[in-house]
């Protein structure tokens, strides 16, 4: 069963157990999926729907953050839980320690010495670790491989 159809059969469970919160961060994935196949005009597999995922989980930690700084707790804890509840989609991530490895790996097969060769650097580290490891951890593993 590929991953849109468990989120799909995930939409008719929360329905019949009247659990809102589940079923409308659910329905807004699937809404951001269908509008990326029609812009598109692709089908989207399970690598572009752990993308769209990464997405979405971004931007509501971007609205925890300006929610908790504008002393909105009660729209921070909603988003919260919409994280949640995308989270359980996504696949196991790489640890810190992985991702710091995989990273020095990368630079080193590059031979990429310094912040001018970030860009090469990223671009390899993206094609490898995506949908396996938080992207803001990978930036943080390649400034700090590069600026050593």
């Amino acid at each position: 069963m590929s991953l849109k159809d468990q989120i799909t059969e995930d939409m008719k469970t929360a329905m019949r157990a009247h659990d809102s919160v589940r079923l409308g961060t659910i329905r807004l994935l699937l809404a951001a999926v269908k509008q990326k196949e029609v812009d598109e005009r692709v089908v989207v597999d399970d690598v572009m729907l752990v993308g769209i995922i990464d997405k979405l989980i971004k931007q509501r930690k971007d609205s925890v953050a300006a929610y908790t700084q504008a002393q909105r707790m009660d729209l921070a804890d909603k988003e919260s839980d919409e994280i949640k509840v995308l989270q359980a989609y996504l696949p196991q991530r790489l640890s810190a320690e992985e991702v710091t490895a995989a990273v020095a790996a990368i630079v080193t097969s590059l031979g990429a010495k310094g912040p001018a060769d970030m860009g090469k650097v990223m671009g390899a580290v993206k094609a490898q670790l995506a949908g396996k490891a938080d992207m803001a951890l990978v930036s943080q593993a390649v400034k700090a491989a590069l600026a050593s």
